[in-house]
């Protein structure tokens, strides 16, 4: 009977332990991502909660509201200190959305967002029917501003050119002090049609669960390739041993 040398059975043994590692690490994944699931549900369900409330007062220059609770506020909105956020899309359209400060009774201010323009009604002078000069009453979600992502370019504020919200920018930019949030308007048609309002996204994307099928996927690849090579080297090494002397 032929004896195994010895660094082939410690190969052997090498080879078997970076599999199993490499089998719990992809079902640490994949369990990974089924709770990073059952937690984004449950937030989505928080949102479309929050989002179908009925509006409550909005809240002074900071608010312990959470995002995305309807609000609702009166005030004159200041057109002439409108700023676009750009690029922006709407069922393929290209765009832009025009967040509007909105000055309260009491001085305080508020950046609005008022929604989607195409590229043709980005200046303001082509859609003053959609510029109402006296007291206004917006409904809307209450917005956080969040730090942009790696890909998104950097705002220039000096050429007016904004590509996500900078509450501290725009207030200098416009001379007001804004609160700490945004008010993202609701579907309220303006007249003339412009901006049309409801661009929030509550439906967030959620792939939590193809993210754990692959990881679940690649462990079970895993685990029947382990398994055949295994079977072939127990086949050549009983060829080996039965031709043995």
């Amino acid at each position: 009977m032929a004896v195994e040398p010895v660094r082939l059975r410690e190969s052997r043994v090498l080879q078997g332990t970076a599999a199993a590692s490499a089998f719990l690490i992809l079902l640490g994944l994949g369990t990974w991502q089924m709770e990073r699931l059952r937690w984004k549900e449950a937030l989505l369900a928080d949102i479309t909660r929050l989002a179908e409330a009925t509006p409550v007062a909005a809240p002074e220059s900071t608010s312990n509201l959470p995002e995305y609770t309807p609000v609702h506020v009166e005030g004159i909105f200041q057109h002439d200190r409108e700023l676009l956020l750009i690029p922006r899309t709407r069922a393929g359209v290209a765009g832009a959305h025009v967040l509007t400060p909105l000055v309260r009774p009491d001085g305080q201010a508020i950046l609005v967002n008022r929604g989607f323009v195409p590229v043709e009604f980005q200046p303001a002078a082509t859609r003053r029917a959609g510029n109402p000069p006296g007291p206004v009453r917006v409904e809307g979600l209450l917005r956080l501003q969040h730090p942009p992502g790696p890909f998104v370019p950097d705002n220039d504020p000096a050429s007016g050119v904004w590509y996500s919200v900078d509450l501290a920018a725009m207030a200098q930019v416009t001379g007001l002090e804004l609160a700490h949030y945004v008010l993202d308007a609701d579907t309220a048609h303006n007249p003339g049609g412009w901006p049309e309002g409801g661009q929030t996204n509550v439906a967030i994307r959620n792939t939590h669960l193809e993210y754990a099928l692959t990881w679940y996927g690649l462990a079970a690849v895993l685990a029947v390739c382990v398994s055949v090579l295994g079977r072939r080297a127990g086949d050549r090494r009983g060829h080996r041993a039965g031709d043995a002397p």
